[in-house]
């Protein structure tokens, strides 16, 4: 067992070097604490078997490659940190497919005599619409600060949706207390991904 321990310690420390990242920023890719990737280096523990998929994926390699001592390969292994580009192509691609839908569907709206008056909230539902698949995203492959702030664009664009809507179709125009719970929640999503990170700053 240590053996295996030593092993992967010192793996995952010419894996990381190899890929220029600190310790700070593997463990923000992982939504981990440094401290644990510096144990893992030290071969203090062992990172489980979710966290061993994840750094596989990273570094676009196995799991063996990471627990089999070098003697055991064929080729030396070398990481390709190519992620961060394809993950952000992948969000902002997302984002432009929700707002070509919207257009086309302001398009239908705005040539049917009954809708084209209100075929313009298309594009007010379609910032909520684009923060769904970002907060999935964030919450995939981010860290705590972009999980915050993808939280707190489906909050912010729900309470301006609620807002034009009831202004819009009712004669009810006293809906700024809206924003006042908009604000409560904002906390709460502050507060619960702060206390998530000094957590697991303390493994």
């Amino acid at each position: 067992m240590d053996e295996l321990k030593e092993t992967i310690a010192n793996n995952l420390v010419q894996l990381r070097t190899h890929a220029k990242l600190t310790q700070l920023q593997l463990a923000e890719m992982l939504n981990y604490s440094d401290k644990a990737v510096s144990k893992w280096e030290r071969g203090e523990a062992i990172p489980d078997l979710r966290v061993l998929i994840q750094l596989a994926d990273i570094y676009h390699i196995t799991v063996d490659d990471i627990i089999s001592p070098p003697s055991a390969r064929k080729k030396p292994v070398r990481p390709k940190m190519n992620t961060g580009k394809k993950r952000l192509l992948i969000s902002l691609l997302s984002a432009g497919l929700v707002w070509f839908i919207a257009t086309g569907i302001f398009m239908i709206f705005y040539f049917i005599p009954a809708t084209a008056k209100n075929a313009w909230l298309t594009f007010v539902v379609a910032p909520f619409i684009t923060a769904i698949p970002l907060t999935v995203f964030s919450v995939r492959w981010g860290n705590w600060i972009t999980n915050i702030a993808a939280c707190s664009l489906i909050i912010w664009t729900a309470a301006v949706i609620f807002h034009i809507f009831v202004i819009t179709y009712t004669e009810f125009y006293k809906i700024y207390f809206i924003y006042i719970v908009a604000g409560v929640f904002q906390i709460l999503i502050v507060l619960w991904f702060t206390l998530r990170k000094i957590s697991k700053r303390k493994k």
